[in-house]
């Protein structure tokens, strides 16, 4: 299946949000939410375009990455996680997190990898949760 990768940030008065692997597809919105909205409304108009002009990705199936940058993560979920849950998560210190999150400092790629990965095995744990 084909995968269009979006990515969304936060910018100083909203999210904008862009396909890293198709031009023609951007988004933007005052959270995260009406960024994603924003995306999808515009890959529903670029499908109403005469056929010679639709990327290929478009056409047949295909799947959407959701890319967020550590900034906007931390505020989308803030009112889920705290910057303590997460810092027990990854083994980040608090005060860095609320660094990357205030977009005072920028997260080096490995301490990007280390937020990653410890999201991904919170959610395994929990896919793995029968009640």
């Amino acid at each position: 299946m084909k995968k269009i990768k979006v990515i969304i940030s936060r910018g100083k008065d909203n999210y904008a949000a862009f396909a890293e692997n198709v031009k023609m597809i951007t988004g933007a919105g005052d959270t995260v939410q009406e960024a994603k909205a924003s995306v999808l409304e515009c890959i529903e108009l670029i499908k109403t375009f005469p056929a010679k002009n639709i990327p290929a990705v478009l056409k047949g199936e295909y799947e959407i990455v959701w890319k967020l940058d550590v900034e906007s993560l931390l505020e989308y979920y803030k009112g889920i996680f705290n910057q303590k849950g997460i810092a027990k998560l990854t083994g980040i210190n608090e005060k860095q997190l609320n660094h990357y999150a205030s977009g005072l400092k920028k997260p080096r790629a490995v301490q990007i990898k280390k937020i990653e990965t410890a999201l991904h095995r919170l959610g395994n744990e929990l896919l793995a949760i029968e009640l």
